[in-house]
C-alpha cells in the first residue's frame, strides 16, 4: 500500500445541514455529485459527507456508536493567530468548541472543535513542521 489517505468519509445524521456547515460555514469548495453524497477536495484528498445510515449499510457495520471513537481530523495551519480565526469560524457555523485555542504540551498551539454530528476537529499551528503553502489563508 502506498502511503496516502485518499478520501474521508463522515457519515452524517442530517446531509443538508452537515453540507451547510463545511460548505457555507467552513467555506470548503464543493464538487457536483450526486444527491445522497457530497464531495470537498482538500489539497491532495477528498472529505464525503454521506448518510450515517448508508455509510454503516455500505460497510456492513452497526450504526449505533456514541463518545470518542479514537480518530480526530486534523488541519494544519502556518500561525497561532490562523488557530483562533478557524475556530472562530467553525464556532459561527454552529461547530461545538472542544477544547480552547491554548499552547500545548509537545510545543504547538492548538484547539477542537467538534462538527455537527460530533467529529472532532483539531486546529493547530506546529512551529516544528508546516506542511501547506505559504500565505495560504487558514
Amino acid at each position: 500500500m502506498k502511503p496516502r489517505i485518499s478520501m474521508i468519509t463522515l457519515g452524517v445524521k442530517n446531509l443538508e445541514d452537515s453540507i451547510r456547515f463545511y460548505e457555507q460555514g467552513l467555506g470548503l469548495p464543493r464538487m457536483g455529485s450526486p444527491p445522497e453524497v457530497a464531495f470537498f477536495p482538500l489539497n491532495g484528498s477528498w472529505l464525503a459527507l454521506y448518510g450515517r445510515e448508508s455509510l454503516a449499510e455500505d460497510a456492513g457495520a452497526s450504526p449505533e456508536g456514541s463518545g470518542f471513537n479514537g480518530v480526530t481530523i486534523a488541519h494544519n495551519v502556518e500561525y497561532e493567530a490562523d488557530v483562533d480565526a478557524v475556530i472562530k469560524q467553525a464556532l459561527s457555523a454552529g461547530a461545538r468548541l472542544v477544547k480552547p485555542p491554548g499552547k500545548v504540551a509537545w510545543g504547538g498551539y492548538s484547539a477542537y472543535f467538534a462538527d455537527l454530528d460530533g467529529y472532532l476537529w483539531e486546529i493547530a499551528h506546529n512551529p516544528f513542521f508546516w506542511v501547506g503553502p505559504k500565505d495560504e489563508n487558514a
